[in-house]
């Protein structure tokens, strides 16, 4: 009777590896030819497998898309567990600089997940608003954790008071994104490094409370 649960626990493991291995396809397919000039048979070719095995895991490719978003998020989230937690104490311009640094290398080392979201908000703004809703959900919650930083900067006269936290952490988060986006279109002449310190410098500055 013991075999059966184990078996049972092999395929749950080789059916979440797998998932993982289509979200992984999809990601990056998505990211170099955006979500509506994807096919599902062009993903499941990618990934070695039959598209019917690929509508098993995924009846459509929107709930695919939605599956991608969700896991980018968390693991997005993973990197930021110290700062939302104990690294909260710290100034908030060091608060600030340090959401910025490991953004910055997060998108480094994971460019394409960055250019998906750029990809993938481009196109379902004004065609798929389930699509649109679950990305805005998501950045939302960056932006959140954003604005926060900047009302305390501002409580604590750190940052200029004239700014608003919310308009100013949306403005932070579509530099980023756009950011990637545009300099994968400049790759040949434009690298990411120096371009996103040139941001993070405007952006760093840009919060000094202005002198009298």
């Amino acid at each position: 009777m013991a075999k059966e649960p184990a078996k049972r626990e092999i395929k749950q493991e080789r059916a979440a590896r797998t998932r993982v291995e289509i979200l992984e396809a999809a990601i990056t397919l998505f990211a170099r030819r955006g979500f509506l000039a994807t096919t599902m048979a062009e993903l499941a070719k990618a990934i070695r497998m039959t598209p019917g095995a690929l509508y098993w895991h995924f009846p459509t490719k929107e709930d695919l898309l939605l599956a991608a978003i969700d896991e980018l998020h968390e693991r997005y989230l993973k990197e930021f567990v110290d700062l939302l937690s104990e690294q909260r104490k710290l100034p908030a311009h060091e608060q600030l600089v340090r959401f910025m640094n490991r953004t910055a290398q997060f998108l480094r080392y994971h460019r394409e997940y960055g250019i998906f979201f750029g990809m993938v908000a481009a196109e379902s703004a004004d065609s798929n608003e389930r699509v649109a809703e679950a990305l805005r959900e998501k950045l939302n919650l960056y932006v959140h954790v954003l604005a926060g930083i900047i009302r305390y900067g501002q409580k604590k006269q750190e940052f200029r008071a004239d700014l608003d936290p919310v308009q100013t952490a949306h403005g932070m988060m579509g530099s980023y994104i756009g950011l990637l986006t545009y300099q994968n279109l400049f790759r040949a002449t434009v690298t990411y490094d120096p371009v996103l310190a040139a941001l993070d410098k405007l952006l760093v500055t840009g919060f000094n409370p202005p002198k009298e």
